[in-house]
């Protein structure tokens, strides 16, 4: 078994003032050789947006895209004629392909909005752009795992599609519980903690703490306390 451990506080940070982000992952202005990506996961970006502030219209290429809001709502508006408010409980996977440009705002005057952006490396370049949306239900996710995101050619019923060989999954666990999941030849799993106190493989992880874990079959995650737990299971090439 081979293991990397992320600290919360270790992660890239930076304040632009309507924007305030984490970067577990080399990005924009936080570079660290040592933190480039973990498998084809590129960047887990934790943002915290101000009111009536946003991203003006910008461009992506060849990237699956991954959005989950934990706190408010984010408006989005694409040139694939998509103009949607994403809000807590919902994900957006957008495939940029061969290029596609969008906009987010959060539109409230009052509320911050916190939301994960994760980019993952598709199998294939110069696809052509898609978008989707789902809102799942979170009864489905109480002590045990669902799965959010998962290959467009293997898709797990009720998520959503992506152009690569990699899954995103959500739990949240009462304090006691134990859950193990299977870790297929040549994948590994990200395992990102973002509330309560857990153990992984004897690491104990704390808000916002990530441990990274492949070379083995499965792992064991106990919770110290309650938690929401996020796993994001890549090929390691």
């Amino acid at each position: 078994m081979k293991t990397i451990k992320h600290l919360a506080n270790t992660r890239g940070a930076a304040n632009h003032g309507w924007l305030k982000s984490h970067h577990s992952f080399s990005f924009a202005s936080y570079y660290n050789p040592e933190r480039m990506n973990f498998g084809v996961l590129r960047v887990l970006n934790d943002d915290i947006v101000q009111p009536k502030m946003g991203f003006g219209t910008h461009p992506h290429q060849n990237m699956e895209i991954i959005s989950i809001p934990l706190k408010g709502a984010l408006s989005h508006k694409d040139n694939m004629n998509n103009k949607r408010s994403i809000e807590v409980g919902e994900v957006q996977v957008m495939s940029a392909g061969t290029g596609l440009t969008h906009s987010e705002f959060n539109d409230s005057k009052t509320e911050e909005v916190n939301f994960l952006q994760l980019w993952i490396v598709p199998e294939e370049q110069n696809l052509t752009p898609n978008y989707e949306q789902k809102l799942f239900d979170v009864k489905e996710r109480v002590n045990k795992f669902q799965t959010l995101v998962s290959p467009q050619d293997n898709l797990v019923e009720g998520s959503l599609g992506i152009h690569q060989q990699a899954s995103i999954l959500t739990g949240s666990f009462d304090k006691g519980k134990e859950s193990s999941y299977t870790i297929n030849k040549g994948k590994g799993v990200y395992v990102f903690l973002l509330e309560g106190e857990i153990e992984v493989s004897g690491e104990t992880l704390y808000k916002r703490d990530a441990l990274g874990v492949w070379d083995t079959d499965s792992i064991i995650i106990k919770s110290q306390e309650n938690s929401e737990i996020l796993l994001i299971d890549v090929p390691m090439i």
